[in-house]
């Protein structure tokens, strides 16, 4: 609860509180008779209560990041926590990824460790969800199977003219 003045209260939703961090607890944001600047999101008259909001004194971030973390697009981000689902990654601009345990084995088989820095490539961007899926494992499998494609394309171009010399040959 938020005081505005004596007598009048509001609340901000924990989700109110930022844009970008994930916060559990109101304690990691601000504290006990802090001030803080606030606007008013609703007034409900019948209930005698304010909505506040903290987060919404700025643009959304996420509008600028759905244009910088697009899909297959390549980031460098360090591993910030690691858990049985996944690992949580730090990437620019303040903002987090998740990658699931098969989007965090390194090219030479092993896993990646906290505090790791290391290259991720966007796999999902959800701006309602404010979700990033990010995946270290797809950099380089996306980079063996362009340079297969190369490799088959240019096959096959040696294929097609040594057909044609033989061709031209043989008349």
């Amino acid at each position: 609860f938020v005081e505005i003045e004596e007598g009048v209260d509001g609340l901000i939703h924990i989700s109110d509180l930022s844009w970008t961090k994930k916060i559990k607890h109101p304690s990691e944001f601000t504290g006990i008779n802090e001030e803080i600047e606030v606007v008013v999101l609703d007034i409900d008259k019948e209930n005698r209560r304010l909505s506040l909001g903290h987060k919404q004194l700025e643009e959304n971030p996420w509008d600028v990041f759905e244009t910088i973390f697009t899909s297959d697009s390549v980031h460098e981000g360090t591993i910030v926590e690691l858990m049985d689902k996944g690992a949580v990654i730090a990437l620019p601009y303040g903002v987090e990824g998740f990658a699931t345990p098969r989007h965090l084995v390194k090219e030479d088989g092993t896993q990646v460790k906290l505090d790791e820095k290391l290259d991720f490539k966007v796999i999902e961007f959800n701006k309602s969800a404010k979700r990033i899926i990010v995946s270290h494992s797809r950099v380089y499998e996306d980079e063996k199977k362009a340079e297969e494609s190369a490799k088959k394309k240019s096959e096959g171009r040696s294929t097609k003219k040594a057909m044609k010399t033989m061709v031209a040959n043989s008349e």
